[in-house]
């Protein structure tokens, strides 16, 4: 009949999406403890851009030494100062964060001047900033040394200076590249989330293999096996860095130490590694007599590491 209708009962509610099963790996880990393999690449094209600017003029300083080199550790010291300032609430434009950079500037300078035991005691005069101000003078102080060391008190120091960075830069792209196509367990889930065990291998082996090109080229064929073995060492001193700053960021907060450069963040996104690779070749280096420090002896590194004094190295 016209009028009647057939009652239709309400649509019954969709269920709730349930949320996927944490799995197991057969180690016993959980899901959550792995990445998965080919992440985003969204910051890649960033990353090569800015490698396609900063790979030709670090290498033009570096070959070039002089006034390029030193204005190139200048900026980047200042830089990372600012950035670790930064962290811990100081503001540049202020007359203490002013300060704060014109301290790491002076420590620079007496290296420059020849003064190695003046720049020590400069960085080392920067406990008026308190602890937390006082360790990024030393940390970055040291680093920056450490270049400024390698290139001028060296031979060849070019050459020095360029397996340094190349072993530390192709660690931290090899990392970067393998971690993201292999994925897997993670490296250090409490620091860095992001950080695998095959970007970490993938990195070392890269670092090795990029350690004994560079060594061949600057000390001939002879020295491969050097090359490979300091390369690894290097990559272990640039990972430690890396995790070294990523734990600093989490304790303060923040993701990036800076936005200067696309695809790493700050400098200290970005140079790290360099922050422990860097002093521990130059600690090498005293021990090889102004040679390669790949050519360091343990009786050498003892002597040096004993004889120092003011006025060390020999010839000031």
């Amino acid at each position: 009949m016209r009028g009647d209708s057939v009652p239709v009962p309400p649509p019954e509610p969709s269920p709730r999406p349930m949320p996927a099963p944490q799995g197991r790996t057969p180690q016993g880990r959980t899901t959550r403890d792995r990445t998965p393999r080919g992440r985003n690449w969204k910051d890649l094209r960033a990353r090569l851009l800015s490698a396609a600017v900063l790979v030709p003029v670090a290498l033009f300083c570096v070959r070039t030494g002089g006034a390029p080199y030193a204005a190139m550790i200048l900026l980047a010291t200042a830089g990372m100062a600012l950035e670790w300032g930064r962290l811990f609430g100081l503001a540049a434009r202020s007359a203490r964060g002013a300060l704060y950079l014109a301290w790491i500037a002076a420590t620079m300078a007496a290296a420059l001047a020849g003064h190695w035991w003046g720049a020590v005691l400069v960085m080392g005069g920067a406990f008026v900033f308190g602890p937390a101000l006082w360790l990024g003078q030393v940390v970055i102080g040291c680093a920056g040394l450490s270049l400024l060391w390698l290139r001028m008190m060296t031979a060849p120091g070019a050459g020095v200076v360029l397996f340094v960075v190349t072993c530390v830069v192709v660690s931290d792209s090899g990392a970067y590249l393998i971690g993201r196509l292999l994925g897997g367990p993670r490296l250090a889930p409490a620091i860095s989330p992001a950080k695998t065990w095959s970007g970490a291998l993938g990195g070392l082996l890269c670092a090795m293999i990029a350690g004994g090109g560079v060594c061949v080229l600057v000390s001939g064929p002879g020295n491969w096996g050097r090359g490979i073995a300091f390369g690894a060492l290097m990559a272990v001193a640039a990972q430690i860095g890396d995790l070294a700053e990523s734990a600093l960021k989490r304790a303060r907060g923040v993701k990036d130490s800076g936005a200067i450069i696309p695809g790493h963040g700050g400098l200290l996104d970005r140079f790290d590694g360099l922050l422990v690779a860097a002093p521990l070749a130059a600690l090498l280096s005293a021990g090889a007599a102004g040679a390669a420090f790949w050519y360091v002896t343990p009786a050498g590194l003892i002597a040096a590491l004993t004889e120092l004094r003011p006025g060390y190295p020999p010839g000031q």
